[in-house]
């Protein structure tokens, strides 16, 4: 098993557990640059106030599953769906595609690809 099959398969492990954050602390790179379809976002303290914020608005998670994943060199790519209810009482449901690029076992690019909410 290569190394980045190796560290994303440990990565969508830890999201499929609900422990994305602690994913996000050990696999992503300090120049982490990340996108929602086009909105771009760089640097892990970024991204990660990002995380939080999304995290802490979640009153309820109904599913939050990893789908299909493959690996091709040091890029992979994983379905995720994401069911959640929010404090202010709004459900949201995501059907996306995360493709994340790696360097030295780090996630240095990931790309959200989903319909608009």
């Amino acid at each position: 098993m290569s190394d980045t099959r190796k560290h994303d398969t440990d990565l969508n492990d830890l999201i499929r557990r609900g422990k994305a954050l602690e994913g996000f602390e050990q696999y992503y790179a300090d120049d982490v640059v990340m996108m929602e379809n086009d909105q771009i976002f760089e640097g892990k303290q970024v991204n990660r106030e990002r995380e939080l914020e999304f995290f802490s608005n979640v009153e309820q998670v109904h599913e939050f599953r990893i789908g299909a994943s493959a690996v091709e060199g040091d890029t992979s790519f994983c379905e995720q769906f994401i069911d959640v209810t929010f404090k202010d009482g709004n459900r949201m449901t995501m059907d996306e595609i995360a493709v994340r690029t790696w360097k030295d076992g780090k996630v240095v690019k990931e790309r959200f690809v989903y319909k608009g909410l």
